[in-house]
């Protein structure tokens, strides 16, 4: 398998009512971001075009939460509280997966880049765009 050949991941919550799956390569590119929710959640950001996410299950067991500008959506399971994706303030037409919430089975590794997201606007251009 090449570096950039993409697989299919499964990942969810805790409790497993919300299951996903997400295509992307077995050698994760991820961010740390260190802003106020982020840090507070202990999230990995694996970000993705929409086309490359699919939510298996549980839509009815999410809530949404948004702060500050309103923009981004954070989905929590409503039964055992975890954010496993969102849809990013940064990238409004992807998902930001938790890669914490990834099944490890198809993970060869991961590469993990701080991103300093409590100065969010100084710093946005140092994340990657999406492709469609």
């Amino acid at each position: 398998m090449s570096e950039s050949e993409f697989v299919t991941h499964e990942g969810g919550c805790h409790c497993g009512r919300v299951r996903f799956e997400v295509e992307a390569p077995a050698d994760l590119e991820l961010h740390e971001c260190n802003c106020s929710i982020c840090s507070r959640v202990g999230y990995l950001h694996l970000t993705v075009a929409r086309s490359n996410f699919r939510l298996l299950s549980g839509e009815e067991d999410l809530t949404t939460y948004r702060f500050n500008t309103g923009t981004a959506q954070h989905f929590f399971c409503s039964a055992c509280g975890v954010k496993s994706f969102y849809i990013p303030r940064s990238h409004p037409n992807g998902y930001s997966v938790n890669a914490r919430c990834l099944d490890p089975e198809k993970i060869r590794s991961r590469k993990i880049t701080p991103f300093d997201g409590s100065e969010w606007e100084a710093h946005i251009g140092e994340l990657p765009t999406l492709e469609d």
